[in-house]
């Protein structure tokens, strides 16, 4: 397997590329402001308004596939996004969120006057620091194994469609807080935890990625966590 997505990861594309990663709407768990990993929880209403609100700003930019965490925040997410954007949705167990541990479903007070030992690691070390939690090197082999799923399903979709008009490939991939770090990381080959990078609910990342005639590929994060709302970002406690 391919151990960093940069230009030579994605030069198998031969389409210009649009990756557009978003985090899921505001959860149950979200609202409780605990730490969900795992845990199963769906959207809240104010969540399924944010759903609404970045589909509709995909749609705008004519997405032409969608796939999601099988989590029901995540999945939920992507059914908005899909139907407005006139596609069906497929979801991936690569996409899914990071294992939090013991951590999984408390509170950050809870996990401080529970776990002090466990906390104070995860203050510097964040989830590598956890008990039970997923480890940085899974995760980063697991986002390696999303980005070729979702590498390969922009190249089906260019040999799909005729691409002689020069119609770019737009896809739409919706995660979680924790695993979206991951995403970003592994195209720089940063394998540690820090530094963190803010997701805010229903944030969009978007990677470009252009051919080149030397056979490579140029790639650009455009957009990293921008949201289709001043009132999204305000109100989204950071990373989680």
């Amino acid at each position: 397997m391919e151990t960093v997505a940069d230009s030579v990861f994605f030069s198998s594309l031969k389409a210009e590329t649009h990756f557009y990663i978003v985090r899921h709407g505001k959860s149950e768990g979200n609202a409780k402001r605990i730490f969900q990993g795992l845990l199963d929880l769906s959207l809240v209403d104010e969540g399924r308004e944010e759903a609404r609100s970045v589909a509709a700003w995909l749609a705008a930019r004519g997405v032409q596939a969608v796939f999601a965490s099988p989590l029901l925040r995540a999945a939920e997410t992507g059914r908005i996004v899909a139907d407005a954007c006139g596609t069906s949705l497929r979801c991936d167990e690569s996409l899914r969120e990071l294992d939090t541990g013991v951590f999984s479903g408390l509170g950050f007070d809870e996990c401080r006057v529970r776990y002090p030992e466990a906390y104070a690691e995860f203050e510097w070390k964040s989830w590598e620091g956890v008990p039970g939690a997923e480890r940085a090197e899974d995760l980063y082999a697991r986002a390696m194994r999303a980005w070729i799923f979702l590498r390969d399903r922009a190249a089906a979709l260019a040999n799909e469609a005729d691409r002689s008009s020069g119609a770019p490939v737009r896809l739409a991939a919706v995660s979680h807080g924790g695993f979206i770090q991951w995403l970003v990381r592994s195209t720089f080959g940063c394998r540690s935890w820090m530094p963190l990078v803010s997701t805010a609910n229903c944030g969009i990342f978007e990677l470009f990625v252009d051919p080149t005639e030397a056979g490579n590929a140029y790639i650009q994060w455009r957009r990293m966590n921008f949201v289709a709302s001043e009132k999204m970002l305000d109100e989204t406690p950071p990373i989680f």
